[in-house]
Parts: structure tokens; C-alpha cells; sequence
């Protein structure tokens, strides 16, 4: 879809964005671009679980994801870190409809791999009628949460997330926002990302496994069609631009 913009914002981003972010926005909703934000909300699911004295388990940089982890990501995303972008994006006036996955079965999902990750899945269909009618008027903001077809919910990846969605939907453009310029080889950008010099650099441990999810969902959403596919800490910034080839 030419004129659909996804951006994944992650939870620590959320509170970091800057002007430029929110101008950016506002010229693209000007232009009549539709915009879907999908946000993250790692950091703060990750000091809750602390505090409650839950395990905090990752592998390949996914969460495992446990029905008691499960219960405190859906809080966390859906009472914590989606109302505080809603609230940024609305002191800047712009029109803003906060989404999940149980609004219309927006985003359907299946289980990764549950017997190693428990509750995580990903994102197989998306209700385009209905969230194609909001972004005529609104910017949404779109929790990473998939439920199966028999009412389960799932822990999706934010950036899986947003390259499923992307995908599925034909978007133009999708932005992976990082806290980073892009993805760094000894602290030097790189612009252009191949899937083998990528390979390469994450067997050399320099890209570490923090940014591999991201990576992973931006090459699948490369190959499925998207158009631009950036992973960058603004807008306004090309930073890593990935390529087929």
C-alpha cells in the first residue's frame, strides 16, 4: 500500500522521542499518509517482572513468555506504555486511536514455538478493513499482541510485530526505531544492509543479540515486499537502509 507507514517504537524510546519525531508525523498525516505505530515496552516489563520477583528469560532476544509473564506484558503494554504515547502524540495535536488485538481481531496470531517460548506467537492476519477505515482519519498506536483463532493471547515481538504487519498489509515504508543511529560496526554506521554481511557480522558478535530480533523482522519484511526498510533513531535520518542485495 503506497501510502502506509509503519513505524516500531520501543518501550524506552517512548519517553525519549523528539520534536523532529512528532513533526515528522504531522507532515506525513498532512500529505494524507496513513501511519500505524506499533510500541514496545520491553524495559518496563522486564522492571515489573523485578519487582514482583518473576524470571526474566530471553533467547535469540525473545522473551519467554510464561501465562504469569504474559498477564504483566498485557499490562504493562496496555495500561503503561501505550496511554503514555497516546498522551505524547496528543499534547502535539495529533489525531491518535489507541489498538489491540482484541479490537475487531486486529492482529491474529500463532505460537512461535511453544514449547520453547510459551506465549509468544506471531502475527498471521490483520483486520485490514477496520484499521485501514481508522488511519483514513487517526495515527494508530498498535500494541504488539496477537490472539490466536481460539481467543489465546499472545507476547509478540514488537519488531516482529510491526514486519508482520507491514508485510501482510503491502506497506511502504517501515521504520524499526533503535536508540542507536542505525545498526554500527565498531561504532561506524552501516548505510546499506545485506542479509550476508549481516550473517557476518552476528557471527562475529559484533552485531549482539539485542539488535539481531530487529534485523531478523526487517530482512523478512524486506523480502516480503516492503519497500523502504530502515532501521534508524529518526525519522528525518536514513540511517541503515536494508537491501536485498
Amino acid at each position: 500500500m503506497k501510502d502506509l507507514i509503519i513505524i516500531k517504537i520501543g518501550g524506552q524510546a517512548i519517553s525519549e522521542l523528539t520534536e523532529d519525531f512528532f513533526e515528522q508525523l504531522a507532515i506525513w498525516h498532512a500529505q494524507g499518509k496513513k501511519i500505524l505505530l506499533l510500541h514496545g515496552g520491553g524495559p518496563l516489563i522486564t522492571k515489573l517482572c523485578q519487582q514482583l520477583q518473576v524470571p526474566v528469560v530471553k533467547k535469540d532476544g525473545v522473551r519467554i513468555t510464561d501465562m504469569q509473564t504474559l498477564a504483566l506484558t498485557k499490562l504493562v503494554l496496555l495500561g503503561q506504555a501505550q496511554p503514555l504515547l497516546l498522551q505524547k502524540l496528543s499534547a502535539h495535536h495529533l489525531p491518535v486511536v489507541g489498538l489491540n488485538a482484541a479490537d475487531n481481531q486486529m492482529l491474529v496470531g500463532k505460537y512461535l514455538d511453544q514449547s520453547v517460548y510459551g506465549q509468544v506467537g506471531k502475527v498471521v492476519s490483520v483486520n485490514q478493513s477496520a484499521l485501514l477505515k481508522l488511519l483514513d482519519s487517526y495515527i494508530g498506536v498498535l500494541a504488539p499482541l496477537a490472539v490466536t483463532k481460539d481467543g489465546n493471547w499472545l507476547n509478540v515481538n514488537a519488531d516482529q510485530a510491526a514486519a508482520d504487519t507491514a508485510s501482510l498489509l503491502g506497506a511502504k515504508k517501515l521504520y524499526l526505531m533503535t536508540d542507536v543511529a542505525g545498526v554500527l560496526n565498531h561504532h561506524q554506521l552501516i548505510a546499506h544492509l545485506t542479509k550476508p554481511i549481516s550473517q557476518k557480522l552476528i557471527a562475529e558478535k559484533i552485531i549482539k543479540s539485542g539488535m539481531q530480533p530487529k534485523i531478523k523482522a526487517a530482512f523478512a519484511a524486506c523480502a516480503a515486499g516492503v519497500e523502504q526498510v530502515a532501521i534508524t533513531n529518526c525519522l528525518k535520518n536514513p540511517g541503515t537502509i536494508i537491501t536485498k542485495e
